[in-house]
């Protein structure tokens, strides 16, 4: 499938995935892990420097080989993070390498070469090697008590690193309704070719024809993936999301993504990644109706906020957070 299939089959998950009642629309926060309550921080900076500020209150986790997980764009995209902000974090953090893998769909980033001539177009390899992590292949790692994966094959170099910072432009999906810090790692660190079949149509076959998979399936699918990332890191974590240019469209589609339609936020941060996504919709969903409307109507097509329902199910963090905004 190329990306232009890719989208056109994500466009019609709203044919196929049941709209979220008005009720539930805005998925207020809910009490999981007894009660816990997450810190998220919050700040209106959106500058290099407000992700330093914010990265300084979760490093805690941090530590030996760290992994920065991005998404890097297809060729051009309008909507990424910029560059200025991913180089000055990884400046900030010692021995860290900026991570990625190839994509399932034929576009910028289907083959290791074509993904590469990607990150020179996006301005990367004027200041880093990002390590594309299934170039030489994918390796498995258990899902345990898994909706509907019992294993999910990552990128092999993700097994190099000691800790991950999931560092997340967070905007609209076409086939998640929304793309947080989940869909950052639940897509983003399945391999290109076995692992992302297995979250998009929940098969490790190759040959496979079948169709992808759209719904609350996908948004469990994606909790498996996640989840097995998180455990796998065993808490050495931690997420940083950025509400700036939030497109309905995730960075996959590159310059065809639509223009953004309501105001930047800000950057939010927590270890908990439950936590930081719930909040991030929170935020999103406090826009006045006007800006909110077609983020909304994406999410909600999609069935996007069953991705929280699925963290919560595998106790991933807590919906229950408390915000302090760094100034």
């Amino acid at each position: 499938m190329d990306r232009r299939d890719f989208l056109k089959a994500s466009a019609g998950a709203v044919a196929v995935a049941g709209l979220t009642s008005a009720a539930n629309a805005a998925a207020p926060a809910k009490n999981s892990k007894e009660d816990k309550v997450s810190t998220v921080y919050f700040t209106k900076d959106l500058s290099a420097a407000g992700v330093l500020k914010l990265y300084e209150k979760v490093k805690q986790n941090i530590s030996g080989k760290v992994a920065i997980k991005l998404h890097t764009g297809e060729p051009n995209g309008p909507n990424i993070i910029p560059r200025e902000w991913d180089e000055a974090l990884q400046k900030a953090i010692p021995n860290s390498t900026i991570v990625e893998t190839n994509t399932l769909y034929q576009g910028g980033r289907y083959t290791t070469a074509d993904h590469r001539k990607a990150l020179e177009v996006n301005g990367f390899t004027k200041f880093t090697v990002v390590d594309i992590m299934d170039e030489d292949g994918e390796t498995p790692i258990p899902v345990k008590d898994g909706y509907w994966l019992k294993e999910l094959h990552v990128g092999k170099h993700m097994l190099n690193y000691d800790s991950m910072v999931v560092f997340t432009h967070f905007k609209g999906h076409a086939m998640g309704g929304f793309g947080g810090s989940m869909k950052n790692i639940a897509i983003g660190c399945a391999g290109g070719q076995i692992g992302k079949r297995e979250v998009h149509l929940n098969t490790s076959d190759v040959n496979s024809s079948a169709d992808w998979i759209m719904g609350a399936k996908f948004m469990e699918l994606m909790g498996d993936s996640a989840k097995a990332t998180c455990d796998h890191f065993k808490g050495k974590m931690c997420f940083i999301n950025v509400l700036r240019r939030m497109s309905v469209d995730c960075d996959c589609a590159g310059t065809s993504a639509a223009e953004p339609t309501c105001r930047d936020i800000g950057i939010l941060a927590s270890t908990d990644i439950l936590a930081v996504d719930q909040a991030s919709i929170d935020m999103v969903y406090k826009l006045p109706p006007k800006e909110l409307a077609d983020l909304k109507e994406r999410i909600e097509s999609r069935e996007g906020l069953h991705q929280l329902d699925a963290m919560e199910h595998h106790k991933m963090g807590s919906r229950k957070y408390k915000l302090v905004e760094v100034l």
